[in-house]
């Protein structure tokens, strides 16, 4: 579109202050001033295009999807089974959102709302769900192994039944709180979910 529109417009840079007074200019100056014209012209299209149009101002997304993800309302959204290798889905509200098996190896949760959302059986390698609501998410049978947890991420009523934890940083209140409710053997790794939990 920025392409479309800087093609189209026809240049017309007012005259260097000399010519203006009645003097000659020299070819390689009026060039310049040719050049800082267009050069200013193109500045002021893609500013205004960025105002106009967000989604131009920041793709969000990630490599294995093109869709804007970022700081979006997914509520609800169905990505069970899709491939979302670094997804970003920064900030986005993810109520009730499907999960179902995806493939989300370092996708990045950071300070989104998962409330409700279901994550079972799905690959999360590598997750930053810093700052995240996770409450009342069905993690049952995902592998969380070197995700993150930092801040105020709660997990509370979510049903971690065969999820991994492994080498997840928690607060101490929220692995007791997981060690209360966990149970079962993830089938993808084998480990058990309270020994990945260090449950006592």
């Amino acid at each position: 579109m920025a392409t479309t529109i800087l093609g189209s417009l026809k240049l017309t840079p007012s005259p260097p202050p000399s010519v203006a007074a009645g003097a000659s200019a020299t070819p390689g100056r009026s060039s310049l001033y040719f050049h800082l014209a267009n050069a200013g012209a193109a500045a002021l299209v893609a500013a205004s295009l960025l105002v106009a149009d967000p989604a131009l101002a920041f793709k969000g997304g990630g490599p294995y999807g093109q869709q804007v993800t970022r700081g979006q309302d997914l509520t609800g959204k169905d990505f069970s089974g899709q491939t979302l290798i670094r997804q970003d889905f920064k900030t986005s509200i993810l109520r009730q959102a499907n999960f179902k098996g995806a493939k989300l190896l370092g996708a990045s949760f950071f300070d989104a709302d998962l409330t409700g959302a279901d994550l079972s059986d799905a690959d999360l390698r590598g997750a930053d769900f810093s700052l995240a609501n996770v409450t009342k998410v069905n993690l049952t049978n995902a592998n969380l192994e070197g995700a993150l947890a930092t801040g105020n991420t709660t997990f509370k009523g979510s049903n971690i039944y065969g999820a991994d934890f492994t080498d997840v940083p928690l607060r101490d209140d929220q692995r007791e709180y997981l060690c209360k409710v966990a149970d079962g053997v993830n089938p993808t790794t084998g480990n058990a979910t309270k020994e990945t939990l260090f449950c006592k």
